[in-house]
């Protein structure tokens, strides 16, 4: 991939649609209730056939004690503690289920705790959640494993930190979304510009192999010299890397965003300058564009990955370990499986009940076509490296790929046209100003958009 990025406000603004972040391919959309318990068991036995795949873990903790009002995760707004305990017990009883679906041999190298809140769990309660996924699972115990946690900063002590790692996690996620004062109280997160410095501190000092911070532009009140000021700080911090989250305002679909006044709201021409002032200053600082909202230190390992050709895409954004199978635990969470794709149900109450009958939460899901793998590997080569060598895919998959992909290609004319991809006789190319929108390009690949799908995603850019 070039390391070159091209802000074009004129082609930034044409481009900006709606559409996929294709963190998975087919994408949620296709995600249907007729793929049961069954097909989820049939994708682990079928994952467990040499060459088995290392083993990733995604655990959704869904509790919060406050509610931000620009959050569309899948949460739970409580301050009754206790309802972390029954919970945990419901996960413990997952986790062992799940393992004996998979061979014992195959290394557990890489784990995140999204939410919701993960430190809404305490020190005690975390130690027996990684007791519980030692005892089932064979975990890579080497530092060279990639053991995540989200953090709110509001919840958490510096001691915490020093736990975290011995915990085994060596990554760390802040969310800090903007240090304005009018900003975070529109929001209702409101927390001190030192403590995000502090634990940052105790994250370098308990030596965590990567720091990142989460910044959302596009909030209630911010101005372009609001978030410049937000920036410098952030760039003064020099976390390891840095995700840059658009927002997308959904009042009719999300309902904690109709607390946001609607006068508040900057208007779309502000977005952009936000955008272009995000990556003028974190480039001119050293990062190096990742991808989508992402930036990294020239050493982290995902700027070394994106050099070398090795970087990956997985439901939690670019990883070096993402080609693993992936197992989700507790509710809502998603899962990979072999050429699988599941979701568990959404409800708390339906995961304790599926759980007490002895049965895993799968809700729905969706089994890969050869086709669907094809396009998956088209689409996930232009989101990590910026170019799909033809011959790399017709030899994977037997196919001529100018004559597979000749409607993908005439889908693209007004790319080529505006200088956004090049395509050659071996590799289709992205260029400097079409970085942004990669989306965009990678929508031309997409089988399923033809289905009225647009409105059920945010905003390309």
């Amino acid at each position: 991939m070039t390391h070159a990025l091209s802000f074009d406000r004129s082609l930034v603004k044409k481009y900006d649609r709606p559409g996929p972040r294709y963190t998975s391919y087919p994408t949620a959309p296709q995600f249907n209730q007729a793929f049961a318990l069954d097909d989820y068991l049939q994708a682990a036995a079928l994952s467990n056939q040499a060459p088995a795949k290392q083993l990733s873990v995604y655990i959704h903790i869904p509790f919060c004690k406050s509610l931000c009002y620009y959050c569309a995760c899948n949460k739970i707004i409580t301050q009754k503690t206790h309802r972390a305990v029954e919970y945990l017990e419901y996960l413990k009883r997952e986790i062992a289920m799940q393992a004996q679906l998979f061979d014992q041999t195959r290394k557990l190298t890489q784990l995140h705790l999204g939410g919701g809140t993960p430190t809404y769990l305490t020190s005690e309660q975390l130690d027996e959640l990684m007791g519980c996924l030692r005892e089932h699972f064979n975990l890579d115990e080497s530092d060279n494993h990639e053991f995540s946690i989200e953090v709110d900063p509001r919840t958490i002590s510096l001691e915490r930190i020093t736990e975290l790692r011995a915990q085994g996690f060596n990554r760390l996620s802040f969310g800090v979304q903007d240090f304005d004062e009018q900003v975070q109280a529109a929001v209702n997160r409101v927390q001190s510009e030192q403590q995000i410095y502090d634990l940052v501190s105790a994250a370098r000092q308990a030596r965590f192999k990567s720091v990142s911070v989460d910044l959302i532009y596009g909030l209630p009140l911010q101005t372009v010299a609001s978030f410049d000021t937000t920036l410098s700080k952030i760039i003064a911090l020099r976390p390891d890397r840095i995700a840059a989250y658009s927002y997308a305002h959904l009042p009719e679909l999300v309902r904690a965003q109709r607390l946001i006044r609607r006068e508040d709201m900057p208007p779309p021409e502000r977005k952009l300058e936000l955008l272009e002032l995000t990556i003028q200053r974190l480039t001119a600082a050293g990062y190096v564009y990742i991808g989508m909202d992402h930036f990294a230190l020239p050493d982290d390992e995902l700027s070394l990955a994106r050099e070398q050709g090795t970087l990956q895409r997985n439901f939690q954004g670019y990883s070096t370990h993402a080609d693993c199978d992936l197992i989700g635990l507790g509710v809502s969470s998603i899962s990979k499986v072999a050429d699988s794709y599941s979701q568990s149900v959404k409800e708390l109450s339906q995961y304790y009940a599926r759980i007490d009958q002895g049965m895993l939460p799968v809700h729905r899901g969706y089994r890969l076509s050869a086709d669907d793998v094809l396009r998956r590997d088209v689409i996930s080569a232009l989101m990590c490296h910026g170019r799909i060598e033809y011959a790399e895919v017709e030899a994977r998959h037997g196919i001529r790929f100018l004559e597979y992909f000749a409607e993908s290609l005439v889908r693209l004319e007004e790319h080529l046209a505006d200088d956004l991809v090049e395509v050659t006789e071996d590799a289709l190319v992205l260029l400097p100003q079409g970085q942004l929108m990669m989306r965009s390009v990678a929508m031309a690949f997409d089988a399923y958009l033809g289905e009225g799908q647009n409105g059920r995603f945010s905003r390309t850019i």
